[in-house]
C-alpha cells in the first residue's frame, strides 16, 4: 500500500486477545518505528486512560507510549469541548472518561448538566439510569463514547457501553451522539492528532462492523486483518451487513507487514 501518511491501529482482536498478544504484534510495531511510519493505537475502550492502555500493551511486549493512544473517551471529551468549551457534564463512566473530560476543560457536575456523557460504567444502577434519562429529557445533550453492546472479560461476555446507552435512550426517547467506531468521530479525531488528512490514513482492524466501517465513513483506506472477529468464513456476511469492503485483506500480522513494506 503506497503513500501511507499514518496507520490507525485497532487493539483487541488486532494486536491482542484480552491479555494475550497476537503473534507478530510486537514485530509489527517495532518495524513501523524502524521504517518511520507514523501510527496511533485507536480504541473504543472508554474505561482506560491512554497511560493504562500503553502499560497494558507494554506488559505483553508491544512497545507503546501514552501519546500514541487515542480512546473513545478522549474523542468524546474533545467533541464536547469543541462544541461548548468549558461545558458542564455529568459522567456515567470510569477513570478514562473522567480524566479525559477534566483534561478537556469540561466541568464535572452532579446536577443540571449541559451534557450527559456515558461510557462503560460498571457501577451503573437503576438510579443512574433514572437520573441520566431525566437530564436528557430536560435538554442535556447525550453523548455516547462507543456503541459496543458486549464487552469481553475474563468471566465471559459482559454488557458494554452500548447496552447502557440503549437503556438511557429507551428511557429518555432521545438517541445519543455516538463517538466511537463505527462512527467517524474517533477516527477523525485520531487523524487530527497525527496532523494528517483522513485520506492519508489507513485504518487497520479485525472488525468489519466497527474498524473497517469507521475507516470507510471517515474517508480513510482500510486493511482488514483476519486475526479476530472477522474470518474467511464470515467475511461475505459482514460485507453484506456493512455495505463496505476493505481495501486490503491480510490473513495475519506477518502478511500485513508485507503489505506495508516493513
Amino acid at each position: 500500500m503506497d503513500h501511507v501518511g499514518g496507520l490507525l491501529i485497532d487493539l483487541d482482536g488486532t494486536l491482542y486477545h484480552g491479555g494475550r498478544m497476537i503473534p507478530g504484534a510486537d514485530l509489527l510495531i517495532a518495524a513501523l518505528r524502524k521504517a518511520g511510519i507514523s501510527f496511533m493505537f485507536v480504541t473504543n475502550n472508554s474505561s482506560r486512560t491512554p497511560a493504562s492502555v500503553a502499560a497494558h500493551l507494554c506488559a505483553m511486549g508491544i512497545g507503546a507510549e501514552a501519546q500514541e493512544v487515542c480512546t473513545s473517551s478522549l474523542a468524546a471529551a474533545r467533541y464536547i469541548a469543541g462544541e461548548s468549551p468549558g461545558a458542564t457534564v455529568a459522567i456515567l463512566g470510569e477513570e478514562g472518561l473522567i480524566q479525559a473530560c477534566r483534561e478537556a476543560g469540561l466541568r464535572l457536575v452532579s446536577e443540571a448538566p449541559e451534557y450527559v456523557v456515558q461510557g462503560i460504567d460498571r457501577s451503573f444502577t437503576y438510579d443512574s439510569l433514572a437520573q441520566a434519562s431525566r437530564w436528557v429529557r430536560e435538554g442535556a445533550k447525550f453523548v455516547l463514547t462507543n456503541p459496543d453492546l458486549m464487552l469481553p472479560s475474563d468471566e465471559g461476555v459482559m454488557p458494554g457501553a452500548g447496552s447502557l446507552g440503549a437503556a438511557i435512550e429507551a428511557a429518555s426517547g432521545i438517541p445519543p451522539v455516538v463517538i466511537g467506531k463505527p462512527e467517524a468521530h474517533l477516527i477523525a479525531y485520531a487523524t487530527s492528532l497525527m496532523g494528517i488528512d483522513p485520506g492519508e490514513a489507513v485504518v487497520v482492524g479485525d472488525n468489519m462492523r466497527t474498524d473497517i466501517s469507521a475507516g470507510a465513513r471517515a474517508g480513510c483506506r482500510t486493511i482488514l486483518v483476519l486475526t479476530g472477529l472477522t474470518t474467511r468464513d464470515n467475511l461475505e456476511d459482514y460485507q453484506r451487513l456493512t455495505g463496505v469492503e476493505p481495501d486490503e485483506i491480510c490473513a495475519d500480522l506477518a502478511e500485513l507487514m508485507v503489505a506495508l513494506g516493513v
